[in-house]
């Protein structure tokens, strides 16, 4: 006959245990030595359980109230539990590799928080990202030369064009290839100009930046750049035309959005085309647009956080989108 394996008591450690029949099904025991009760439960299971409900709630879109429906837990217990869980995201590795393509982007919340996001291009993975106040030069440089030092090499960085990321990888990784997403500047320029522009020049320059997402090959790319310089060169005069305004006394471009279009263009040249020759590097940034998308609606969801569990549910969506495949090693290092 096998003798029952004994339960060891968790507040004094001894072995000197009987069972005192059953409390919420589960066996009850009482201590001998201290005197101590206690149930025969199974935290790494019941943790399991509700991580379950708890990768839903924040990756998922489902609300506290939906999971309650289906889970069988209160809603109060699973408050505490999601709550008392979101300061214990594992901390951020960076996964190694040899070679990337970054695409750079960063997003504001109604917070005054911005989630700076380095994405590797190729495996659609992140590899780095920063909750901070703005896009500021120390920080972005700061993050490239933290990727860096842990052997990788940045080949190219698709960026939206904004000053301090290009400043940033000019210092730290100046071989690396800079690269304007066109989608932006075509974006930014249609805004600027509206749908019907009334100048001919207007008219003429949004048609030019309708086709820009269009160019695929290093011959178009140069025809491009031909037309928009005989369209410059056509109504140069027309768009650095100036007026004087008495009430503040200074000189102002009469045709601010296109002048504020053309230069946008002109600044960008350099950097817009460079994908024609280096087939590995994304023509877009727009791969981090539908992230900050989804991340967003799921926060919509869950308005009334505070700000530092606004803080720990980012880091929890980041780490569970990378490790997506491997569910496991969230649980095991929260065990």
């Amino acid at each position: 006959m096998s003798k029952s394996r004994r339960k060891r008591c968790p507040h004094c450690g001894f072995l000197d245990t009987i069972k005192n029949g059953k409390q919420r099904g589960h066996t009850r025991y009482y201590c001998k030595n201290c005197g101590f009760y206690f149930t025969d439960s199974r935290p790494a299971i019941s943790h399991h359980n509700k991580f379950v409900w708890f990768v839903r709630w924040v990756r998922d879109k489902q609300s506290i109230e939906q999971i309650s429906r289906q889970s069988g837990y209160s809603i109060r217990t699973l408050k505490t539990y999601f709550y008392s869980l979101l300061p214990t995201c594992p901390t951020w590795q960076i996964q190694r590799r040899e070679k990337v393509n970054l695409l750079i982007d960063g997003t504001y919340f109604a917070n005054k928080i911005c989630l700076l996001l380095y994405k590797d291009s190729n495996i659609k993975m992140t590899i780095l990202y920063r909750l901070t106040k703005g896009e500021y030069l120390q920080e972005q440089k700061e993050d490239l030369q933290n990727i860096r030092n842990v052997g990788i090499c940045i080949e190219s960085v698709t960026c939206d064009g904004a000053a301090n990321i290009i400043k940033a990888v000019r210092e730290v990784c100046p071989e690396a290839i800079v690269r304007r997403c066109t989608f932006h500047i075509a974006h930014e320029t249609g805004l600027w100009l509206t749908k019907q522009p009334q100048t001919e020049a207007a008219q003429e320059l949004l048609y030019l930046t309708k086709i820009l997402c269009k160019i695929d090959s290093q011959s178009t790319a140069q025809l491009w750049i031909k037309a928009f310089i005989d369209w410059y060169r056509k109504y140069e005069d027309f768009i650095e035309e100036k007026s004087f305004d008495e009430q503040t006394g200074r000189w102002w471009y009469k045709h601010k959005m296109l002048h504020r279009s053309a230069t946008h263009i002109q600044r960008a040249l350099p950097y817009m085309f460079n994908y024609t020759l280096h087939p590995r590097i994304p023509k877009t940034s727009n791969g981090i647009e539908p992230f900050f998308g989804h991340l967003k609606d799921n926060l919509r969801l869950h308005r009334g956080l505070s700000p530092s569990h606004f803080k720990d549910f980012i880091k929890w969506y980041l780490f569970l989108q990378s490790n997506d495949k491997k569910p496991k090693k969230a649980e095991e290092e929260n065990l």
